[in-house]
């Protein structure tokens, strides 16, 4: 290269990084550590947002701002998609659909599973909030008093969600439950056969409708006869025993439409469980098959790494990689909270895989007391302790868990920070009885924690995200939210696998959060900073970021009807931005709404 053309093109370069030099923006982000959400090197420098999309990254030093925030020393990324959230009635009471927006949440993803309340007949709106009950533990006057319900049809649903104020942006799945029980009628109808031929194409056209008016694809929960998360009767849900026939009809109107992603949470059944039912290739044959079939992604949920078992995930890994080398986009939601439950038995279900267990803890506070106060009842319970082995399995073991509070009962307060193993051995006893023993004796009260639900290992975990095809998560935050907190999964990723162990570059836990779940899910423009994305960025001090309380969740009335959740706050988020808009400012809202109902993926 001559002086001439050497001279020009550093002088060009030199243009371009100033082309922006005397602009004016709304917002100016000044000299943060930028993690685009590409996977690129971070760097150093200036993000200029307009009419709430990023309109030019770096080469700002001379440009002006209605507004500059100063995020020296704090990095500065794409705010985080979390794609397995329930908050499909919260969105409605609740415009930051916490606790994921307090994490730097940006955007969520509704119509998990196959749940939803759309597209659904006035006579069958109370029925299908009784359903949310159990399956995800979402409160019935909290549903009653915080949702509109103005709407009958599927599009009508998202035109309520477009007119709600938001926080966060929404995109939802065509969840199969409602299509199905529309379809054929009736709950009732729904639950005792599979649709036939005429009733399989309705739900076809029903589909169809929903893609048309911005459905992001199709959602199913296919647990069989012995569902871990039944309905609220016990029986299993609406798509539990769905047939492979039918789910290839479904994944035909994805191929015919060349868009959306198919989400499942699928498990075998049977007599018993075991960790099988963690185990992907139980599964592969059907999600191949939808796979190859609508020529779209699919999600499975879940994977885990289990401590002292790394041939089950690394199986799950060299499986989805298998697929994408044959041409099948197949990916897995990966569950890498490190979670725990903490739970009393007035509104626990956690042990429903187990048929007396689901049965005892049915109906209202006294119903279950008077269940656990049967001995030949809780004779059974006891017995039923193999049914568990899938929980044992993955690290929530039975002696581990540890009594935290019992209702200010003196006589029992010498239990309280002890683990079940420790009192069962003292007395003689299963750990299962000393459970139901306390949970006598304090009518239901007594709080107790579980160890985290599949036991933590930084360099498993990590493995699961080497390919490429594995999302981090799972948040379910707006569902179980008596007993567990997900919706922190974001903050956890941050702190213990990148700050903390060094197991993920910046570079990397960035992509996963944010880029991966925006494509696998259907966005069109976020999760990157990239000129002309959406300007959902998230501003943060990663050495003081954290998940309070640690250890423990608290407990808030915040709920309409006055009911209660657990959660857990975050600190460290200096700047939570959607849409351009900063909805959140050192943890505070704002009182900002700017999200929007993405259609199609797109705002």
């Amino acid at each position: 290269m001559d002086c001439v053309t050497f001279a020009l093109v550093i002088t060009s370069l030199y243009k371009r990084h100033e082309r922006f030099a005397v602009a004016h923006f709304d917002t100016i982000i000044r000299n943060g550590t930028i993690v685009d959400g590409t996977g690129m090197p971070r760097f150093v420098g200036d993000l200029g947002i307009r009419a709430g999309k990023i309109a030019a990254v770096d080469g700002l030093r001379s440009a002006t701002a209605d507004r500059e925030i100063d995020a020296e020393g704090l990095v500065v990324a794409p705010g985080f998609v979390d794609c397995h959230t329930h908050y499909d009635a919260q969105v409605f009471w609740d415009p930051h659909c916490s606790i994921s927006g307090w994490h730097g949440v940006t955007s969520v993803v509704i119509g998990n599973c196959g749940f939803g309340f759309a597209p659904c007949r006035p006579e069958d709106r109370e029925r299908s909030m009784l359903s949310m009950t159990r399956n995800e533990q979402i409160a019935l006057e909290a549903m009653q008093q915080g949702m509109p319900w103005d709407w009958v049809t599927f599009p009508e649903y998202l035109d309520s969600v477009d007119r709600t104020p938001k926080g966060v942006n929404v995109l939802t799945y065509a969840p199969l439950s409602p299509f199905i029980i529309w379809a054929m009628g009736s709950f009732a109808e729904a639950k005792k056969r599979r649709p036939n031929a005429e009733e399989l194409k309705k739900i076809c056209e029903l589909l169809d409708e929903a893609m048309e008016a911005g459905a992001c694809g199709w959602s199913v929960q296919r647990m069989g006869s012995n569902s871990i998360q039944p309905d609220f009767d016990g029986t299993p849900m609406v798509t539990d025993e769905m047939t492979d026939e039918e789910g290839y009809a479904f994944a035909e109107v994805l191929r015919r439409r060349g868009a959306g992603t198919i989400q499942q949470t699928y498990a075998p059944s049977g007599d018993k469980m075991s960790e099988d039912f963690f185990d992907l290739p139980a599964v592969q044959k059907w999600a191949e098959e939808l796979a190859r079939i609508s020529g779209r992604p699919v999600l499975h949920n879940v994977v885990l790494a289990i401590d002292g078992k790394p041939e089950i995930h690394r199986a799950a890994m060299e499986w989805l990689a298998d697929c994408h080398r044959r041409g099948l986009q197949m990916f897995a939601h990966a569950d890498t909270n490190r979670n725990f439950q903490l739970y009393n038995f007035e509104t626990w279900n956690g042990f429903d895989i187990a048929p007396t267990w689901k049965k005892a803890l049915m109906g209202t506070p006294a119903e279950r007391l008077a269940n656990l106060r049967n001995p030949e009842m809780v004779a059974q319970m006891v017995a039923e302790r193999p049914w568990l082995a899938n929980f044992e399995g993955v690290g929530l073991k039975l002696e581990r868990i540890e009594v935290i509070s019992v209702d200010s009962r003196p006589e029992l307060e010498k239990y309280v920070g002890r683990n079940l193993g420790d009192i069962a051995a003292e007395l003689g006893k299963d750990e299962l009885e000393v459970m139901i023993d306390l949970a006598v004796a304090t009518e239901l009260k007594v709080e107790l924690r579980t160890p985290y639900v599949h036991t933590p290992n930084a360099d498993y975990t990590a493995e699961l995200f080497r390919g490429g095809h594995s999302l981090p998560g799972i948040s379910d935050g707006g569902a179980h939210m008596k007993y567990f907190v997900g919706g922190g999964y974001t903050t956890d990723t941050l702190t213990w696998l990148v700050r903390d162990t060094g197991k993920l570059s910046l570079e990397e836990a960035h992509h996963l959060l944010s880029a991966l779940p925006a494509r696998v899910n259907g966005f069109k423009d976020r999760g990157m900073l990239i000129e002309g994305m959406a300007a959902d960025i998230v501003v943060y001090d990663l050495e003081n970021l954290k998940q309070v309380p640690e250890g423990l969740f608290e407990t808030v009335n915040d709920l309409p009807g006055g009911d209660w959740r657990r959660v857990r706050w975050a600190e460290g988020y200096r700047y939570t931005l959607v849409n351009g808009e900063i909805t959140f400012e050192d943890g505070v809202a704002t009182g900002a709404h700017p999200g929007k109902l993405l259609r199609h993926g797109r705002g």
